[in-house]
């Protein structure tokens, strides 16, 4: 499951207890569409074990520019409320994953 990141629920997510995965993206961004299905496959894959969110740049600007997000598709890797990772760009399934486990 996929969560909608916003300026009020990012700083509570980020400092949960599991792990998180933000997919920075805008609807105009043709390699932001081709990595939405994998994201979505692997939220569902470690469901309960990582929280995945999905981050409109159009919609959420400040969170964009907090980050640094100069380039997306952007996920950020967040653990115990750091940045411990990053991917920019459309990548494989496999790239990601690898990410994803190192969260773990």
């Amino acid at each position: 499951m996929e969560v909608k990141i916003t300026t009020e629920n990012m700083e509570t997510l980020k400092n949960g207890e599991l792990p998180l995965v933000v997919d920075f993206w805008a609807t105009w961004c043709g390699p932001c569409r081709m990595l939405a299905p994998i994201v979505a496959e692997l939220a569902e894959k470690y469901d309960g074990r990582i929280v995945v969110g999905k981050c409109d740049v159009e919609e959420q600007d400040e969170l964009a520019a907090e980050f640094g997000i100069r380039n997306i598709p952007t996920l950020l890797f967040f653990k115990d409320g750091q940045v411990v990772d990053r991917i920019v760009g459309a990548v494989s399934k496999a790239t990601i994953e690898e990410k994803f486990n190192a969260l773990l």
